[in-house]
């Protein structure tokens, strides 16, 4: 007993001294290039969500094909994004103004590191790179995420950690 709680107590000293140190450090985000792991899922509906979400995200926010929209937001989609107003027609006429429609790539082009899924929820999650607020000479990298619900085969709900601008 006195040689297990002696162990904790050094174990717990050299976390101690140690967390400090690792806790500064920073392993780099780095993208998934091959999609297709992302997308799979032994459950089909799993999957059928996240290529929804996937397409959606290559087609209408990359692509910026707006006419698409429909295809992929439930009409009364709900955004909490505090920059875009809820409701289909909000989403196309705050995204018209800022993407023009571009030729659709095969693959989503922002740096995706997971796509999760689990119930009617979807996870995007990317590569976000910033300037060091204690040294703008040198960048580091974090992760963004975009969620959305799904319901009756369309995106109901999106949220983000955008702030108001």
């Amino acid at each position: 007993m006195k040689t297990s709680i002696a162990r904790a107590c050094r174990v717990g000293l050299l976390l101690a001294f140690a967390l400090p140190i690792t806790a500064t450090a920073q392993v780099a985000v780095v993208a998934q290039p091959k999609h297709e792991l992302l997308l799979a899922s032994a459950d089909v509906r799993l999957a059928a969500n996240k290529r929804l979400v996937y397409d959606f995200w290559r087609e209408v926010f990359e692509g910026g094909h707006m006419e698409l929209a429909d295809k992929y937001l439930a009409e009364g989609y709900i955004q909490h994004n505090p920059n875009v107003a809820t409701g289909r027609a909000g989403f196309v006429e705050a995204f018209s103004k800022w993407s023009k429609p571009k030729p659709i790539e095969t693959k989503v082009k922002a740096p995706l590191v997971a796509v999760t899924a689990e119930g009617d929820i979807v996870v995007l999650s990317f590569v976000r790179e910033g300037a060091n607020p204690k040294d703008a000479t040198q960048k580091y990298t974090t992760t963004w995420f975009d969620m959305f619900r799904i319901e009756a085969g369309k995106i109901a709900e999106h949220w983000d950690a955008a702030p108001k601008s």
